[in-house]
């Protein structure tokens, strides 16, 4: 299912879920390696689930379709991310990488093994589905009772929160418009014009080509959030 690629050792024990297990470092120095170009699903909803996924490189957009063909993405996940936790034997979302990206592909079973006899990587698998779960809720309110601008401004703050570096007040955008107003359940249109306001109202300043966004007033930006 996997195309193995030799690559170097690569430290993995830094993420949001602080990953640092031994037994779990020892595993990822051995799994099989993906590459992904923009738009290629790692997996899709209804797929057995042989795999958990560590996002080495890229950004990763989980999502579930809805009836009608249309997508609502949950989440983005980026380096240091885990994807495809669950109990179940399938998945019950789909994801799909926004930008070139690279995963580390590991076997969901050796890795529940391994986590029924090793306390710190319990824990910190369960503080990474708590993190998906929070992110789950906070969309609901966003969608649910936000504007548009509330909705954008709080996406490029949280942005900023998980993928930014603290003393830089840029990031980048490794995805789509589309694939924000599919996360915020808004239209492109209505992102595209969104920025431009936050850029009118001196709260941002978009780079040339669109993908690195200057935050140039973060206070702003946190108030227009409700955060």
């Amino acid at each position: 299912m996997f195309s193995a690629h030799p690559e170097p050792t690569v430290d993995v024990r830094r993420s949001h879920a602080g990953l640092t297990s031994s037994s779990f470092d020892d595993r990822m120095a051995s799994a099989t390696i993906r590459r992904l170009l923009a738009k290629e699903h790692v997996f899709c909803e209804g797929d057995k689930r042989d795999h958990v996924f560590y996002v080495e490189e890229g950004v990763i957009a989980v999502y579930k379709t809805l009836p009608d063909g249309r997508r609502q993405i949950i989440d983005f996940a980026y380096p240091g991310d885990l994807i495809g936790l669950g109990v179940l034997g399938e998945h019950v979302l789909s994801a799909q990488a926004t930008a070139t990206s690279r995963v580390k592909c590991l076997s969901a079973a050796t890795l529940e093994r391994i986590a029924e006899t090793d306390a710190r990587l319990a824990l910190k698998l369960y503080k990474s589905v708590c993190h998906e779960l929070a992110a789950t809720r906070s969309l609901l309110v966003t969608v649910g009772q936000r504007s548009a601008i509330e909705r954008v401004a709080a996406f490029l703050v949280r942005l900023h929160r998980r993928t930014g570096v603290e003393e830089s007040s840029t990031i980048n955008l490794a995805m789509r418009r589309s694939d924000i107003a599919d996360l915020l359940g808004l239209t492109i249109e209505t992102v595209s014009r969104t920025l431009t306001k936050l850029r009118t109202m001196g709260a941002i300043e978009i780079e040339q080509g669109g993908t690195r966004v200057h935050l140039r007033d973060l206070g702003r930006l946190l108030e227009l959030a409700n955060e």
